[in-house]
């Protein structure tokens, strides 16, 4: 009998990684968490989401990083925050919005398209659905509407009945953030560097504002002086508003490229062009821009693992109605 080829292989360990990393989810959340209670919830998400890509394909970086903030944003001292849909509230008078901290402001989008389709949701199965759940679904499609990888999305998660604007300011990653500094984020919400570097990759299909990317191209010496000569044209060294791709290869296809263009020295942001940089993570860049299938793997367990950041368990916090206002 033949042996395997090196290909099978390694898609088997690309699906252990998911299963292991499954392991690790809290034991109230699950694939089947609602089976019974709204079996046509992963279709109605699905379709939205491939309806909304196809109208606007930033649609699923958009909702890709609300839920990257929403899970990031875990306050130690209230029992159980984190993938809780915080980032979706308006806010009120007892708490501000996280929709305008710092990492946000101007520049977080997708929170009407959530709002949709948790209303097509609502449709079919009143008060039954999480917001947490639907952005957990719809992060999930997006990515694969893109050609992306696919992982077992767990299910059960509350929703928070308050924002946290203040943690979001201090621990959500930033643009001009060091190796050192965002290894040590990561690391407090329990994410290894490996995991940084594949959840890093999620930047394949975003866009950032000049402003986030202005010192990177005037000040550091770590960046193809050709591409720099090119942001120049579009950014001023005081910023402003203008858009470029984070991955100008295939800005618009989750693929490996965002890696390809670190080897390159084309890192848009600081933060990016820092995970090849000399330092400990340089190694695995190298590995996934050559190696699709292990960033794809890496990624989604690195997902799965995420989303099991601190999720609302039980009866606490609501099912919001509308995910933008609490009940």
């Amino acid at each position: 009998m033949a042996s395997p080829s090196s290909s099978m292989i390694h898609r088997l360990l690309l699906a252990l990684s998911v299963v292991s990393a499954a392991v690790l989810v809290s034991g109230h959340l699950s694939p089947e968490f609602y089976a019974a209670k709204c079996p046509n919830l992963r279709n109605i998400v699905r379709s939205a989401m491939a309806e909304a890509v196809r109208q606007n394909p930033r649609n699923a970086a958009f909702v890709l990083r609300l839920f990257f903030h929403d899970c990031f944003v875990n306050v130690l001292r209230i029992a159980a925050s984190g993938c809780d849909a915080s980032i979706l509230l308006d806010g009120t008078a007892a708490f501000a919005s996280e929709k305008f901290a710092n990492p946000n402001n101007n520049s977080a989008h997708g929170f009407e398209l959530i709002d949709a389709i948790k209303a097509r949701v609502e449709a079919e199965c009143p008060a039954t659905v999480s917001c947490a759940d639907v952005l957990a679904l719809s992060a999930h499609d997006g990515v694969a509407s893109l050609g992306g990888p696919t992982w077992t999305v767990q299910l059960g998660r509350r929703d928070s009945v308050a924002a946290y604007q203040a943690a979001a300011n201090r621990e959500i990653p930033a643009p001009f953030n060091d190796l050192s500094k965002l290894i040590s984020l990561f690391r407090d919400k329990g994410l290894s560097p490996r995991d940084m570097t594949a959840l890093s990759g999620g930047h394949t299909i975003g866009l950032a504002q000049c402003s986030n990317f202005a010192a990177h191209i005037y000040n550091d010496c770590n960046a193809d002086p050709s591409f720099v000569a090119s942001r120049r044209r579009i950014c001023s060294p005081d910023g402003g508003r203008n858009l470029a791709p984070i991955d100008s290869e295939t800005p618009f296809r989750f693929d490996n490229a965002y890696y390809r263009g670190l080897v390159a020295r084309r890192g848009l942001l600081h933060s990016d062009q820092e995970l090849l940089n000399g330092g400990s993570q340089d190694a695995l860049v190298r590995q996934y821009s050559a190696d699709g299938e292990a960033f794809a793997g890496d990624f989604a367990a690195a997902m799965v693992k995420m989303g099991a950041l601190s999720p609302r368990p039980g009866t606490t916090g609501e099912v919001r109605l509308k995910c933008s206002k609490l009940n």
